[in-house]
């Protein structure tokens, strides 16, 4: 499952779950739409930092890079810590386990 894909899916499954996830437009605002709001925005930034293992904590957060789906992958793209850790986090493996 790709990145964009996976937000896409979590986002309907979390906060929209009579929406098929194709109907869920990339650039969609999140906010202006009412899709979430600023309680369910801390809960996804809780997914995103588990999920992605993103420092969230050592992060200058703004509200514009959660607005949109593409905005959110961007985030990811831009702050994972590695490219292999993007990768694990895609296939949902735990790294580390090779010698």
């Amino acid at each position: 499952m790709n990145l964009r894909h996976e937000i896409t899916h979590h986002i309907v499954s979390t906060y929209l779950p009579d929406t098929p996830a194709a109907d869920l437009e990339p650039s969609l605002d999140l906010f202006d739409t009412g899709v979430v709001n600023s309680l369910q925005l801390l809960e996804l930034i809780g997914w995103l930092r588990e999920r992605y293992r993103l420092p969230v904590e050592d992060l200058d957060l703004s509200l514009q890079s959660f607005r949109s789906v593409a905005a959110i992958q961007d985030f990811i793209e831009t702050n994972t810590p590695t490219s292999a850790t993007r990768a694990t986090s895609a296939t949902g493996t735990t790294g580390g386990e090779t010698p």
